[in-house]
């Protein structure tokens, strides 16, 4: 056990670097939980997270606006979400970029409907990056704080291997049925 934790501290910075980069919220709750516990730096996880998921966010974007093409391809079977990420800038405006740090499933497909748009790149970087660190400090400083329950509700989790798988179905469901509620097509009488 202890192997694990100094793999950790050694590889966790890499890792939460790497996973941030497309979204990184489960990662940066468990450094928050492991700073909680004495293992991990908590402002260091908190400023990696921040930096990752802002460069991310930031490549999503050049990557659509200058490579559209190589971004397409993949982007196919996404349509109704890249629709419903249109209507939700035209409808929130710059709250979006603020917005989408907080909601799983949009997260990455919103800076991708953004740079198919007109929107300026530097403005949206400024945005970026002002969201990122309000989404590193909220999920960073939150999991710190609610560490002692984290940590016991993973310890029970552990303890009854059969809760996880249907705790996350029970998320990805809502996720999915969330997502196809809001971009299903809507007939006309």
């Amino acid at each position: 056990m202890e192997d694990t934790f100094s793999n950790l501290v050694t590889y966790g910075y890499i890792g939460l670097f790497i996973y941030s980069l497309g979204g990184g919220f489960v990662g940066l709750v468990a450094a928050g939980v492991l700073s909680f516990m004495g293992k991990m730096d908590l402002a260091t996880s908190i400023a990696i997270a921040f930096a990752g998921n802002a460069v991310g966010d930031i490549l999503l974007f050049w990557l659509t606006r200058y490579q559209k093409s190589m971004m397409m391809e993949g982007l196919r079977k996404h349509r109704r979400k890249l629709a419903l990420s249109h209507m939700l800038m035209k409808k929130h405006g710059d709250w979006v970029i603020f917005i989408q740090k907080f909601i799983y499933g949009l997260k990455t497909v919103v800076p991708i409907a953004i740079a198919l748009t007109k929107y300026d790149f530097k403005k949206f970087a400024i945005l970026n990056v002002f969201a990122a660190a309000i989404w590193a400090l909220a999920f960073g400083l939150s999991s710190f704080y609610f560490g002692a329950a984290l940590k016991s509700f993973a310890i029970y989790i552990s303890e009854n291997k059969w809760l996880a798988p249907v705790i996350l179905s029970v998320i990805g469901g809502s996720v999915w049925l969330y997502l196809e509620k809001a971009t299903k097509k809507k007939v006309k009488k």
